[in-house]
Protein backbone atom coordinates (compact mmCIF):
# COMPACT_ATOMS: atom_id res chain seq x y z
CA UNK A 1 0.00 0.00 0.00
CA UNK A 2 1.51 3.48 -1.37
CA UNK A 3 1.98 6.29 0.62
CA UNK A 4 0.55 4.37 3.99
CA UNK A 5 0.99 7.31 7.37
CA UNK A 6 2.95 6.23 10.03
CA UNK A 7 1.32 5.81 12.92
CA UNK A 8 2.73 8.44 14.93
CA UNK A 9 1.33 10.91 11.52
CA UNK A 10 -1.75 9.56 11.80
CA UNK A 11 -1.75 10.19 16.30
CA UNK A 12 -0.19 14.23 14.80
CA UNK A 13 -3.14 14.47 13.04
CA UNK A 14 -5.90 13.41 14.99
CA UNK A 15 -8.43 15.73 16.55
CA UNK A 16 -7.58 15.39 20.36
CA UNK A 17 -10.40 16.53 23.16
CA UNK A 18 -9.78 18.35 26.30
CA UNK A 19 -9.63 15.51 28.73
CA UNK A 20 -12.21 17.06 30.96
CA UNK A 21 -14.69 16.51 27.84
CA UNK A 22 -13.13 13.09 27.44
CA UNK A 23 -13.85 12.39 31.79
CA UNK A 24 -16.92 13.62 31.19
CA UNK A 25 -18.09 10.40 29.38
CA UNK A 26 -17.55 8.71 32.59
CA UNK A 27 -19.69 10.96 34.77
CA UNK A 28 -16.11 12.21 36.05
CA UNK A 29 -16.42 16.18 37.29
CA UNK A 30 -13.63 18.53 37.08
CA UNK A 31 -12.10 18.12 40.74
CA UNK A 32 -11.89 14.08 40.38
CA UNK A 33 -8.74 15.21 38.15
CA UNK A 34 -5.36 15.78 38.56
CA UNK A 35 -4.50 17.75 35.03
CA UNK A 36 -1.39 16.86 33.36
CA UNK A 37 -1.88 19.79 30.50
CA UNK A 38 -4.55 19.94 28.24
CA UNK A 39 -4.58 16.50 27.46
CA UNK A 40 -3.70 13.97 30.60
CA UNK A 41 -4.71 13.77 33.71
CA UNK A 42 -4.55 11.22 37.15
CA UNK A 43 -8.07 10.34 38.29
CA UNK A 44 -8.53 10.00 42.08
CA UNK A 45 -8.17 6.71 44.17
CA UNK A 46 -11.82 6.56 45.55
CA UNK A 47 -13.66 5.50 42.20
CA UNK A 48 -11.01 2.30 42.43
CA UNK A 49 -13.20 1.69 45.87
CA UNK A 50 -14.50 -2.48 45.75
CA UNK A 51 -18.21 -2.50 45.49
CA UNK A 52 -20.67 -0.27 43.47
CA UNK A 53 -21.80 -0.59 40.04
CA UNK A 54 -19.61 -3.43 37.83
CA UNK A 55 -19.27 -2.94 34.11
CA UNK A 56 -18.99 -5.99 31.77
CA UNK A 57 -14.62 -7.04 31.67
CA UNK A 58 -13.34 -7.95 28.16
CA UNK A 59 -9.87 -9.23 28.38
CA UNK A 60 -7.69 -9.06 25.21
CA UNK A 61 -4.71 -11.25 25.12
CA UNK A 62 -3.30 -13.29 21.95
CA UNK A 63 -1.54 -16.39 20.19
CA UNK A 64 2.59 -16.52 21.09
CA UNK A 65 3.50 -13.46 18.88
CA UNK A 66 6.62 -12.86 16.49
CA UNK A 67 9.24 -10.94 17.33
CA UNK A 68 7.55 -7.91 15.80
CA UNK A 69 4.01 -8.05 17.67
CA UNK A 70 1.01 -9.22 16.22
CA UNK A 71 -1.22 -6.34 16.79
CA UNK A 72 -2.95 -6.62 20.62
CA UNK A 73 -2.61 -3.42 21.80
CA UNK A 74 -4.05 -2.22 18.62
CA UNK A 75 -7.13 -4.51 18.28
CA UNK A 76 -7.61 -3.42 22.23
CA UNK A 77 -7.90 -0.07 20.80
CA UNK A 78 -10.02 -0.67 17.72
CA UNK A 79 -12.59 -2.96 19.89
CA UNK A 80 -13.04 0.21 22.66
CA UNK A 81 -13.19 2.37 19.88
CA UNK A 82 -16.20 0.08 18.22
CA UNK A 83 -17.91 -0.36 21.14
CA UNK A 84 -18.23 3.22 21.69
CA UNK A 85 -19.22 3.78 18.42
CA UNK A 86 -22.25 1.59 19.09
CA UNK A 87 -23.40 4.28 21.35
CA UNK A 88 -21.90 1.85 24.91
CA UNK A 89 -20.41 3.62 27.68
CA UNK A 90 -17.06 2.19 27.56
CA UNK A 91 -13.14 2.74 28.85
CA UNK A 92 -10.20 1.22 27.86
CA UNK A 93 -7.56 0.00 30.48
CA UNK A 94 -3.70 -0.57 28.80
CA UNK A 95 -0.60 -0.75 30.25
CA UNK A 96 2.41 2.13 29.60
CA UNK A 97 4.86 1.76 27.65
CA UNK A 98 8.59 1.21 28.96
CA UNK A 99 11.34 4.00 27.24
CA UNK A 100 13.63 0.70 26.88
CA UNK A 101 11.53 -1.33 24.23
CA UNK A 102 10.59 2.36 23.01
CA UNK A 103 14.48 2.93 22.39
CA UNK A 104 15.13 -0.50 21.42
CA UNK A 105 12.87 -2.68 18.94
CA UNK A 106 9.89 -1.91 18.83
CA UNK A 107 9.15 1.84 18.50
CA UNK A 108 6.03 3.49 19.78
CA UNK A 109 3.67 1.16 22.16
CA UNK A 110 0.45 2.91 22.21
CA UNK A 111 -1.38 1.32 19.70
CA UNK A 112 -1.72 1.29 15.86
CA UNK A 113 -3.15 2.78 12.29
CA UNK A 114 -6.36 3.87 13.13
CA UNK A 115 -6.96 2.57 16.70
CA UNK A 116 -4.31 4.10 18.98
CA UNK A 117 -4.57 6.14 22.07
CA UNK A 118 -3.51 9.40 22.41
CA UNK A 119 -1.19 12.19 22.83
CA UNK A 120 0.88 9.13 21.53
CA UNK A 121 4.26 11.20 21.83
CA UNK A 122 3.51 11.47 25.50
CA UNK A 123 2.44 8.27 26.55
CA UNK A 124 5.43 6.62 25.00
CA UNK A 125 7.68 9.33 26.09
CA UNK A 126 8.06 9.78 29.94
CA UNK A 127 3.77 10.33 30.16
CA UNK A 128 3.14 11.28 33.84
CA UNK A 129 6.38 9.91 35.42
CA UNK A 130 4.85 6.50 37.07
CA UNK A 131 7.93 4.67 35.91
CA UNK A 132 10.28 7.69 36.81
CA UNK A 133 8.81 6.92 40.42
CA UNK A 134 8.75 3.28 40.28
CA UNK A 135 12.95 3.78 39.35
CA UNK A 136 13.29 6.43 42.12
CA UNK A 137 11.44 4.08 44.48
CA UNK A 138 13.17 1.13 43.90
CA UNK A 139 16.78 2.63 43.94
CA UNK A 140 15.52 4.39 47.09
CA UNK A 141 15.56 0.89 48.46
CA UNK A 142 18.64 -0.20 46.72
CA UNK A 143 20.57 2.74 48.53
CA UNK A 144 19.23 2.12 52.29
CA UNK A 145 20.49 -1.71 51.52
CA UNK A 146 24.00 -0.74 50.85
CA UNK A 147 23.81 2.71 53.56
CA UNK A 148 22.94 -0.48 55.86
CA UNK A 149 26.01 -2.61 55.32
CA UNK A 150 28.14 0.93 55.68
CA UNK A 151 26.85 1.53 58.71
CA UNK A 152 27.48 -1.09 60.70
CA UNK A 153 25.17 -3.79 59.06
CA UNK A 154 22.67 -4.04 62.19
CA UNK A 155 20.22 -6.37 60.52
CA UNK A 156 22.97 -8.61 60.05
CA UNK A 157 22.33 -8.53 56.23
CA UNK A 158 24.72 -11.27 54.49
CA UNK A 159 26.43 -8.91 51.34
CA UNK A 160 26.40 -12.01 49.55
CA UNK A 161 22.89 -12.85 49.61
CA UNK A 162 21.50 -9.54 48.71
CA UNK A 163 18.68 -10.18 46.57
CA UNK A 164 17.85 -6.43 45.35
CA UNK A 165 18.98 -5.16 42.51
CA UNK A 166 19.30 -1.47 41.21
CA UNK A 167 16.79 -1.08 38.10
CA UNK A 168 16.63 1.65 35.10
CA UNK A 169 13.94 2.06 32.56
CA UNK A 170 16.25 0.98 29.56
CA UNK A 171 17.82 -1.48 27.72
CA UNK A 172 21.36 -1.69 28.87
CA UNK A 173 22.84 -5.04 28.81
CA UNK A 174 26.50 -3.63 30.42
CA UNK A 175 24.94 -3.39 33.60
CA UNK A 176 23.55 -6.49 33.61
CA UNK A 177 26.46 -7.78 35.95
CA UNK A 178 28.34 -5.21 37.77
CA UNK A 179 30.49 -4.95 41.07
CA UNK A 180 29.50 -1.50 43.54
CA UNK A 181 30.82 -0.58 46.91
CA UNK A 182 35.18 -0.20 45.16
CA UNK A 183 37.12 3.21 46.04
CA UNK A 184 37.83 2.47 49.60
CA UNK A 185 35.72 2.54 53.12
CA UNK A 186 33.89 5.60 52.48
CA UNK A 187 32.33 4.53 49.39
CA UNK A 188 31.12 1.07 51.06
CA UNK A 189 30.95 -2.52 51.02
CA UNK A 190 32.42 -4.17 47.90
CA UNK A 191 29.45 -6.88 46.51
CA UNK A 192 28.45 -7.71 42.90
CA UNK A 193 25.15 -6.38 41.84
CA UNK A 194 23.36 -6.21 38.86
CA UNK A 195 20.06 -3.90 37.29
CA UNK A 196 16.76 -5.03 35.80
CA UNK A 197 14.62 -3.25 33.51
CA UNK A 198 12.27 -0.24 35.95
CA UNK A 199 9.22 -2.28 34.58
CA UNK A 200 10.43 -6.02 35.70
CA UNK A 201 10.99 -4.78 39.03
CA UNK A 202 8.43 -6.28 42.02
CA UNK A 203 7.74 -2.09 42.74
CA UNK A 204 6.00 -1.90 39.48
CA UNK A 205 3.90 -5.12 40.37
CA UNK A 206 3.67 -4.06 43.44
CA UNK A 207 1.95 -0.49 42.19
CA UNK A 208 -0.20 -2.65 39.51
CA UNK A 209 -1.58 -4.69 41.95
CA UNK A 210 -2.48 -2.33 45.11
CA UNK A 211 -5.49 -1.07 45.98
CA UNK A 212 -4.79 1.87 48.12
CA UNK A 213 -1.53 4.10 49.60
CA UNK A 214 -2.02 1.91 52.61
CA UNK A 215 -2.09 -1.52 50.27
CA UNK A 216 1.07 -0.10 48.90
CA UNK A 217 3.13 1.04 52.24
CA UNK A 218 2.01 -2.22 53.37
CA UNK A 219 3.07 -4.49 50.24
CA UNK A 220 6.35 -2.53 49.94
CA UNK A 221 7.35 -2.98 53.34
CA UNK A 222 6.57 -6.94 52.78
CA UNK A 223 9.58 -6.97 50.36
CA UNK A 224 11.89 -9.28 50.51
CA UNK A 225 15.75 -7.90 49.94
CA UNK A 226 17.75 -10.34 51.10
CA UNK A 227 18.71 -12.63 53.97
CA UNK A 228 20.97 -12.62 57.06
CA UNK A 229 24.26 -14.91 57.71
CA UNK A 230 21.32 -17.13 59.30
CA UNK A 231 19.38 -17.17 56.50
CA UNK A 232 16.62 -15.52 57.93
CA UNK A 233 14.63 -12.59 55.15
CA UNK A 234 15.17 -9.53 55.53
CA UNK A 235 12.43 -6.85 54.41
CA UNK A 236 12.44 -3.54 53.18
CA UNK A 237 9.70 -2.44 56.25
CA UNK A 238 13.26 -4.14 58.54
CA UNK A 239 15.11 -1.02 56.87
CA UNK A 240 12.07 1.26 57.12
CA UNK A 241 12.34 2.10 53.89
CA UNK A 242 8.30 1.57 52.44
CA UNK A 243 7.04 4.83 53.94
CA UNK A 244 9.28 6.92 51.91
CA UNK A 245 8.99 4.55 49.07
CA UNK A 246 4.97 4.85 49.19
CA UNK A 247 5.33 8.73 49.67
CA UNK A 248 7.25 8.92 46.15
CA UNK A 249 4.40 6.44 44.46
CA UNK A 250 1.57 8.14 45.93
CA UNK A 251 0.84 9.64 42.62
CA UNK A 252 2.27 7.31 40.60
CA UNK A 253 -0.14 5.06 42.14
CA UNK A 254 -3.35 7.08 40.45
CA UNK A 255 -4.39 6.07 37.24
CA UNK A 256 -3.88 8.27 34.30
CA UNK A 257 -6.52 8.91 32.04
CA UNK A 258 -6.15 9.81 27.92
CA UNK A 259 -8.17 9.34 24.85
CA UNK A 260 -8.47 6.93 21.56
CA UNK A 261 -8.13 8.42 18.26
CA UNK A 262 -11.93 8.57 18.31
CA UNK A 263 -11.64 10.58 21.83
CA UNK A 264 -12.97 7.92 24.10
CA UNK A 265 -11.48 7.47 27.41
CA UNK A 266 -8.28 5.56 27.68
CA UNK A 267 -6.50 4.63 31.24
CA UNK A 268 -3.20 3.47 30.31
CA UNK A 269 -1.44 2.62 33.63
CA UNK A 270 1.21 0.74 34.52
CA UNK A 271 3.56 -1.46 32.65
CA UNK A 272 4.43 -4.90 34.12
CA UNK A 273 6.38 -7.45 31.37
CA UNK A 274 4.29 -11.01 30.81
CA UNK A 275 7.52 -12.55 30.35
CA UNK A 276 8.67 -11.83 33.39
CA UNK A 277 5.88 -9.96 35.93
CA UNK A 278 2.51 -10.45 35.70
CA UNK A 279 1.82 -8.04 32.43
CA UNK A 280 -1.47 -6.61 33.15
CA UNK A 281 -2.54 -3.01 33.50
CA UNK A 282 -2.94 -1.77 37.27
CA UNK A 283 -5.90 -2.95 39.63
CA UNK A 284 -6.75 0.83 40.05
CA UNK A 285 -6.88 1.83 37.20
CA UNK A 286 -9.14 -1.71 36.26
CA UNK A 287 -11.33 -0.86 38.98
CA UNK A 288 -11.77 3.02 38.46
CA UNK A 289 -12.86 1.59 35.09
CA UNK A 290 -15.68 -0.74 36.13
CA UNK A 291 -17.07 1.46 38.64
CA UNK A 292 -17.68 4.18 35.67
CA UNK A 293 -18.26 2.77 32.54
CA UNK A 294 -20.72 -0.32 31.70
CA UNK A 295 -18.00 -1.93 29.44
CA UNK A 296 -13.99 -2.27 29.99
CA UNK A 297 -11.64 -3.42 27.40
CA UNK A 298 -8.03 -4.55 29.17
CA UNK A 299 -5.24 -6.27 27.75
CA UNK A 300 -2.65 -8.69 29.60
CA UNK A 301 0.58 -9.17 27.80
CA UNK A 302 2.46 -11.59 24.92
CA UNK A 303 0.63 -15.31 24.39
CA UNK A 304 -2.11 -15.64 26.17
CA UNK A 305 0.05 -18.87 28.07
CA UNK A 306 1.35 -16.00 29.79
CA UNK A 307 -0.37 -12.75 29.71
CA UNK A 308 -4.13 -14.14 29.64
CA UNK A 309 -3.25 -17.13 32.79
CA UNK A 310 -1.29 -14.33 34.81
CA UNK A 311 -4.81 -12.18 34.82
CA UNK A 312 -6.36 -14.97 35.55
CA UNK A 313 -4.85 -16.21 38.27
CA UNK A 314 -2.98 -13.57 40.09
CA UNK A 315 -4.57 -9.88 39.07
CA UNK A 316 -8.59 -11.21 38.75
CA UNK A 317 -7.48 -13.31 42.37
CA UNK A 318 -6.35 -10.20 44.05
CA UNK A 319 -8.94 -7.82 42.95
CA UNK A 320 -12.25 -10.27 42.80
CA UNK A 321 -12.48 -9.89 38.82
CA UNK A 322 -14.65 -11.45 36.86
CA UNK A 323 -14.20 -11.22 32.91
CA UNK A 324 -16.89 -12.33 31.22
CA UNK A 325 -15.39 -12.61 27.78
CA UNK A 326 -11.69 -13.24 26.67
CA UNK A 327 -10.58 -11.80 22.93
CA UNK A 328 -7.97 -13.78 21.01
CA UNK A 329 -5.72 -11.82 18.63
CA UNK A 330 -4.92 -14.04 16.10
CA UNK A 331 -2.76 -13.20 12.44
CA UNK A 332 -2.06 -14.76 9.76
CA UNK A 333 1.72 -13.92 9.75
CA UNK A 334 1.87 -15.07 13.41
CA UNK A 335 0.42 -18.71 12.33
CA UNK A 336 2.81 -19.39 9.68
CA UNK A 337 6.06 -18.14 11.51
CA UNK A 338 4.45 -21.38 14.01
CA UNK A 339 4.28 -23.16 10.99
CA UNK A 340 8.21 -22.49 9.98
CA UNK A 341 7.75 -19.60 7.83
CA UNK A 342 11.01 -17.33 8.13
CA UNK A 343 9.95 -13.78 9.69
CA UNK A 344 11.53 -12.09 6.35
CA UNK A 345 8.54 -14.07 4.59
CA UNK A 346 5.89 -13.35 7.11
CA UNK A 347 4.21 -11.17 4.24
CA UNK A 348 4.13 -14.01 1.44
CA UNK A 349 1.06 -15.84 1.18
CA UNK A 350 1.91 -19.26 2.06
CA UNK A 351 -1.10 -22.30 3.00
CA UNK A 352 1.01 -24.50 4.00
CA UNK A 353 2.94 -23.19 6.90
CA UNK A 354 -0.23 -21.48 8.03
CA UNK A 355 -1.77 -24.80 8.15
CA UNK A 356 1.41 -26.14 10.42
CA UNK A 357 0.94 -23.45 12.74
CA UNK A 358 -3.02 -23.44 13.26
CA UNK A 359 -2.27 -25.96 16.45
CA UNK A 360 -0.71 -23.08 18.31
CA UNK A 361 -4.53 -21.05 17.87
CA UNK A 362 -6.15 -24.36 18.91
CA UNK A 363 -4.37 -24.76 22.07
CA UNK A 364 -5.10 -21.48 23.26
CA UNK A 365 -8.63 -21.94 22.32
CA UNK A 366 -8.45 -25.11 24.77
CA UNK A 367 -6.48 -23.34 27.70
CA UNK A 368 -8.97 -20.12 27.51
CA UNK A 369 -11.84 -22.65 28.05
CA UNK A 370 -10.38 -23.60 31.38
CA UNK A 371 -11.04 -20.14 32.48
CA UNK A 372 -14.67 -20.30 32.08
CA UNK A 373 -14.89 -17.68 29.85
CA UNK A 374 -16.27 -17.31 26.21
CA UNK A 375 -13.68 -16.77 23.83
CA UNK A 376 -14.34 -14.55 20.61
CA UNK A 377 -11.01 -14.78 17.70
CA UNK A 378 -10.24 -11.57 16.52
CA UNK A 379 -8.61 -11.75 12.97
CA UNK A 380 -6.33 -9.29 13.27
CA UNK A 381 -5.87 -8.25 8.98
CA UNK A 382 -2.66 -7.36 7.81
CA UNK A 383 -2.22 -5.77 4.33
CA UNK A 384 -0.61 -8.37 2.99
CA UNK A 385 -2.38 -11.25 4.73
CA UNK A 386 -4.41 -13.34 1.35
CA UNK A 387 -8.27 -13.79 1.42
CA UNK A 388 -7.56 -17.73 0.94
CA UNK A 389 -5.18 -17.45 4.53
CA UNK A 390 -7.38 -15.42 6.19
CA UNK A 391 -10.85 -17.80 5.50
CA UNK A 392 -8.98 -21.09 6.20
CA UNK A 393 -8.13 -19.34 10.06
CA UNK A 394 -11.96 -18.48 9.67
CA UNK A 395 -12.82 -22.15 8.60
CA UNK A 396 -10.52 -23.37 11.26
CA UNK A 397 -12.31 -21.26 14.15
CA UNK A 398 -15.41 -22.56 12.91
CA UNK A 399 -14.88 -26.12 12.84
CA UNK A 400 -13.49 -25.63 16.41
CA UNK A 401 -17.51 -23.64 17.73
CA UNK A 402 -15.20 -20.57 18.20
CA UNK A 403 -16.64 -17.38 17.08
CA UNK A 404 -14.23 -15.11 14.76
CA UNK A 405 -14.67 -11.87 13.18
CA UNK A 406 -11.94 -10.15 10.88
CA UNK A 407 -10.16 -7.25 12.66
CA UNK A 408 -9.61 -4.43 10.72
CA UNK A 409 -9.09 -1.68 13.30
CA UNK A 410 -5.46 -0.40 12.16
CA UNK A 411 -6.59 0.73 8.65
CA UNK A 412 -10.49 1.29 9.33
CA UNK A 413 -10.03 2.16 13.35
CA UNK A 414 -13.78 1.67 14.59
CA UNK A 415 -15.11 0.84 11.62
CA UNK A 416 -12.79 -2.10 11.36
CA UNK A 417 -14.16 -3.56 14.97
CA UNK A 418 -17.41 -3.35 14.35
CA UNK A 419 -18.16 -7.01 13.33
CA UNK A 420 -15.97 -8.18 16.98
CA UNK A 421 -17.91 -5.33 19.21
CA UNK A 422 -20.74 -6.98 17.80
CA UNK A 423 -19.40 -10.95 18.75
CA UNK A 424 -18.28 -9.64 22.38
CA UNK A 425 -21.90 -8.23 22.66
CA UNK A 426 -23.27 -11.05 22.52
CA UNK A 427 -20.64 -13.13 24.02
CA UNK A 428 -20.65 -11.53 27.00
CA UNK A 429 -25.06 -11.45 26.97
CA UNK A 430 -25.28 -15.10 26.24
CA UNK A 431 -24.33 -15.10 30.24
CA UNK A 432 -21.94 -17.78 29.26
CA UNK A 433 -19.51 -16.90 31.66
CA UNK A 434 -18.51 -18.85 34.69
CA UNK A 435 -14.84 -17.49 35.62
CA UNK A 436 -12.52 -19.96 37.80
CA UNK A 437 -8.92 -20.33 38.27
CA UNK A 438 -6.63 -22.71 37.26
CA UNK A 439 -5.50 -23.72 40.87
CA UNK A 440 -5.98 -23.23 44.36
CA UNK A 441 -3.84 -21.03 46.95
CA UNK A 442 -3.66 -24.34 48.71
CA UNK A 443 -2.01 -26.83 46.39
CA UNK A 444 1.69 -27.25 47.20
CA UNK A 445 4.16 -24.67 45.18
CA UNK A 446 5.25 -27.28 42.74
CA UNK A 447 1.69 -28.40 42.05
CA UNK A 448 1.05 -24.86 40.91
CA UNK A 449 4.30 -25.31 38.98
CA UNK A 450 3.05 -28.75 37.51
CA UNK A 451 -0.34 -27.69 37.13
CA UNK A 452 0.56 -24.25 34.56
CA UNK A 453 3.24 -26.38 32.79
CA UNK A 454 1.02 -29.34 32.27
CA UNK A 455 -2.80 -27.57 31.96
CA UNK A 456 -1.16 -24.89 30.11
CA UNK A 457 2.16 -25.10 28.30
CA UNK A 458 0.83 -28.58 26.97
CA UNK A 459 4.51 -29.99 28.97
CA UNK A 460 4.84 -33.26 29.99
CA UNK A 461 6.17 -32.57 33.14
CA UNK A 462 8.36 -30.06 35.59
CA UNK A 463 12.68 -30.62 36.02
CA UNK A 464 13.35 -28.31 39.57
CA UNK A 465 17.26 -27.52 39.28
CA UNK A 466 18.32 -28.58 43.00
CA UNK A 467 18.22 -25.17 43.12
CA UNK A 468 15.11 -24.36 42.82
CA UNK A 469 14.19 -27.73 44.97
CA UNK A 470 16.23 -25.89 47.82
CA UNK A 471 14.51 -22.50 47.25
CA UNK A 472 10.90 -23.98 47.52
CA UNK A 473 11.67 -25.52 50.57
CA UNK A 474 12.91 -22.12 52.10
CA UNK A 475 9.52 -20.55 50.60
CA UNK A 476 7.26 -22.70 52.84
CA UNK A 477 9.33 -22.15 55.46
CA UNK A 478 9.08 -18.36 55.86
CA UNK A 479 5.20 -19.16 55.26
CA UNK A 480 4.76 -17.81 51.69
CA UNK A 481 4.06 -21.00 49.78
CA UNK A 482 -0.25 -20.16 50.06
CA UNK A 483 0.99 -17.18 46.84
CA UNK A 484 -0.06 -17.92 43.32
CA UNK A 485 2.70 -18.15 41.20
CA UNK A 486 4.08 -15.97 38.03
CA UNK A 487 6.22 -17.91 35.91
CA UNK A 488 8.66 -16.08 33.72
CA UNK A 489 9.52 -17.60 30.16
CA UNK A 490 9.94 -17.07 26.97
CA UNK A 491 7.18 -15.28 25.25
CA UNK A 492 7.69 -17.20 21.38
CA UNK A 493 6.49 -20.43 22.75
CA UNK A 494 3.95 -22.32 24.51
CA UNK A 495 7.45 -24.17 26.24
CA UNK A 496 10.58 -22.85 28.05
CA UNK A 497 12.51 -22.99 24.70
CA UNK A 498 12.22 -20.03 22.28
CA UNK A 499 12.97 -22.31 19.46
CA UNK A 500 9.61 -24.84 20.00
CA UNK A 501 6.72 -23.28 17.99
CA UNK A 502 3.46 -24.02 17.01
CA UNK A 503 2.08 -26.43 19.38
CA UNK A 504 4.79 -28.41 20.57
CA UNK A 505 4.64 -31.69 21.81
CA UNK A 506 6.58 -34.15 24.30
CA UNK A 507 8.94 -31.50 25.87
CA UNK A 508 9.29 -30.63 29.60
CA UNK A 509 9.65 -27.29 31.55
CA UNK A 510 12.47 -26.86 33.97
CA UNK A 511 12.50 -24.72 36.43
CA UNK A 512 15.87 -22.93 37.66
CA UNK A 513 14.81 -21.03 40.40
CA UNK A 514 11.61 -20.00 42.46
CA UNK A 515 12.06 -16.51 44.14
CA UNK A 516 9.01 -14.95 46.47
CA UNK A 517 7.53 -11.59 45.49
CA UNK A 518 6.10 -11.13 48.80
CA UNK A 519 5.23 -7.24 48.30
CA UNK A 520 3.71 -7.85 44.79
CA UNK A 521 1.95 -11.40 46.71
CA UNK A 522 3.30 -13.91 44.15
CA UNK A 523 6.44 -16.23 43.58
CA UNK A 524 8.86 -16.10 40.40
CA UNK A 525 9.22 -19.32 39.11
CA UNK A 526 12.15 -18.56 36.52
CA UNK A 527 12.66 -20.62 33.51
CA UNK A 528 14.94 -20.43 29.80
CA UNK A 529 16.90 -17.53 29.72
CA UNK A 530 14.59 -14.92 30.46
CA UNK A 531 16.70 -11.76 30.28
CA UNK A 532 15.22 -8.77 33.84
CA UNK A 533 17.57 -6.21 31.24
CA UNK A 534 17.36 -6.35 27.61
CA UNK A 535 20.06 -5.16 25.59
CA UNK A 536 19.45 -2.82 22.24
CA UNK A 537 19.61 -3.89 19.04
CA UNK A 538 22.37 -3.51 15.67
CA UNK A 539 19.76 -1.02 14.91
CA UNK A 540 18.00 0.73 17.45
CA UNK A 541 14.50 2.22 17.37
CA UNK A 542 16.57 5.63 18.72
CA UNK A 543 18.30 5.94 15.54
CA UNK A 544 15.80 7.12 13.68
CA UNK A 545 13.90 9.44 16.09
CA UNK A 546 14.34 13.34 16.13
CA UNK A 547 12.67 16.28 17.47
CA UNK A 548 12.20 19.53 15.38
CA UNK A 549 12.98 23.21 16.99
CA UNK A 550 9.03 23.13 17.40
CA UNK A 551 8.91 20.47 19.61
CA UNK A 552 7.52 18.05 16.96
CA UNK A 553 8.26 14.58 17.49
CA UNK A 554 9.78 11.90 14.18
CA UNK A 555 10.87 8.61 14.18
CA UNK A 556 8.92 7.23 17.20
CA UNK A 557 6.56 4.63 15.39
Amino acid sequence: MPNVPSDIDIAQAATIRPIQEVASQLGLEPESLDLYGHYKAKVGLEHAAAGGRQGHLVLVTALNPTPAGEGKTTVSCGLAQALKRQGRKVALCLREPSLGPVMGIKGGAAGGGYAQVIPMEDINLHFTGDIHAVTAAHNLLSALIDNQLQQGNPLGLDPRRVTWPRAMDMNDRALRNVTVGLGGPLNGVPREEHFIISVASEVMAILCLACDLDDLSARLGRIIVGYTFGRKPVTAGDLEAHGAMAMLLKDALKPNLVQTLENGPAFVHGGPFANIAHGCNSLAATRTALALADWVVTEAGFGAELGAEKFFDIKCRAGALRPECAVLVASARALKHHGGAKLEALKEENLEALERGLPNLEKHLENLAKFGVPVVVALNRFVQDSPAELDRIADFCAGKGASCALAEVWEKGAAGGMDLADKVVAAVESGKADFRVLYELEDTIRHKIETLAGEIYGAEGVDFTIEAKKQIQAIEEIGLGGLPVCVAKTQYSLSDNPLLLGRPRDFRITVRAVTPSAGAGFLVALTGEVMTMPGLPKTPAAARMRVDNSGKVYGLF
